[in-house]
This record gives structure tokens, C-alpha cells and sequence, in this order.
């Protein structure tokens, strides 16, 4: 399958790339999409949680009342958790979320990602995604040419470029990742996939294993 190469003002070039079967036409692996999302939200979570139990909480350590006599359940400390102000009984304490997954699942993954995109016609190549200067103004308009301002977009370039990312900053439904930070879950959730004409050859390298 081949797709033009397109410019910024939304037209298409004399240029042409060719899908890999290998990585855009692949028996999709759901379980594998799911694992490689799974491990990416999970890895969003910091995990800093925590509450103070009895052993924590400052105060004193006095006995509050004597033990019998009273009428009432017997008490030996304030920061008992059944009063106010008391200790939390297995609160939430530091962890981290993360798990591993081996390498060539998460490849699977993105590729059955991928494969996912090219089937809905979602991918599109730009023969380059460069701004002289960072202006809004200038990557709306590049939206606009390719008739995807009102959808959530993904675009992967070959390298950082300082000027792209921060014209693109601003845009609630426009993300900018390098190629190499490709991942299952930026590609799933964005309704089309701009590749630029050297990240392309990139992504190739990178999910040839």
C-alpha cells in the first residue's frame, strides 16, 4: 500500500512511501494493546499516596480516661484510628505501579497499533514539519490544510524541534512525540497519525524486529 507524501499546504507532492507489511499490515494482537496501555497509564501513576497511622500522628501518649468505671469502651490513646483526629488503619502508603513487559510485546503492540490506523486510513505523511519561528498561528493553519483541526492528531518527527513542539503547545487536541517516543497508547488515542518523510524511514528501523 502507498501513500503521497503531502506538503504543509495540504497537497500532495510528486513523492510516495509504501507501507511495510511487516509493520503497518500485521494480524493485529489485542492482548498485546492491552498490556503495552496497561503498562503506560499505569506508568503515568507517581504512586506518592500516603496516610498517617497511629505511630504517625503527633500528640500525646497518655491514657485518656482510666480503664473501667467509665461506661463506656476502654481507650488507651488518642490517636486511636476510632477517634477524630486518629491514626488511618492500613492507609495508602508510597508504591510504584510500574511493570515490565518484555520488548518484542511492546513492538507487537505499536505495530498492531499501526496496522490498526492503516486499515482506517488514518496515516499521513508530510514531506516536512518544521517552523522558523514557534507560532500557534502557523501549525493551526497546517491543521486546517490537512483538514484535521477538529480531530485529535498525533505527529511524529524525526528528531526534537524546539519550534514545533511549542507551536503545537497551545492546541488542546494536537501532539507533537518523536519517533523513538512513539508508544500503543499516543497512537490509539489520536484520530490521525502524521508521520513526517524522515521519521517514517525511522519508525521502519525501530519496529523491524
Amino acid at each position: 500500500m502507498e501513500i503521497k507524501v503531502l506538503n504543509k499546504e495540504g497537497k500532495a507532492t510528486a513523492k510516495k512511501v509504501s507501507l511495510t507489511k511487516e509493520i503497518f499490515a500485521i494480524e493485529p494482537n489485542d492482548h498485546a494493546i492491552y498490556l503495552d496501555v496497561k503498562q503506560y497509564l499505569a506508568n503515568q501513576r507517581q504512586g506518592t499516596h500516603q496516610s498517617r497511622e497511629r505511630g504517625e500522628i503527633a500528640g500525646s501518649t497518655r491514657k485518656i480516661k482510666k480503664q473501667k468505671g467509665t461506661g463506656t469502651a476502654r481507650a488507651g490513646s488518642i490517636k486511636n484510628p476510632l477517634f477524630r483526629g486518629g491514626g488511618r488503619v492500613f492507609g495508602p502508603r508510597p508504591k510504584s505501579y510500574s511493570f515490565k513487559l518484555n520488548k518484542k510485546l511492546k513492538v507487537l503492540a505499536r505495530k498492531s497499533a499501526l496496522t490498526y490506523k492503516a486499515k482506517d486510513d488514518s496515516i499521513l505523511v508530510l514531506e516536512d514539519l518544521s517552523f522558523k519561528t514557534p507560532k500557534t498561528k502557523d501549525f493551526l493553519s497546517v491543521l486546517k490544510n490537512l483538514k484535521i483541526d477538529g480531530d485529535k492528531s498525533l505527529f511524529v518527527t524525526s528528531e526534537k524541534d524546539e519550534n514545533t513542539f511549542l507551536s503545537s503547545r497551545n492546541l488542546k487536541n494536537a501532539k507533537v512525540i518523536t519517533a523513538d517516543k512513539l508508544n500503543t497508547y499516543d497512537i490509539l488515542y489520536s484520530h490521525k497519525l502524521i508521520i513526517s518523510e524522515n521519521a517514517f524511514s525511522q519508525i521502519e528501523k525501530l519496529f523491524k524486529v
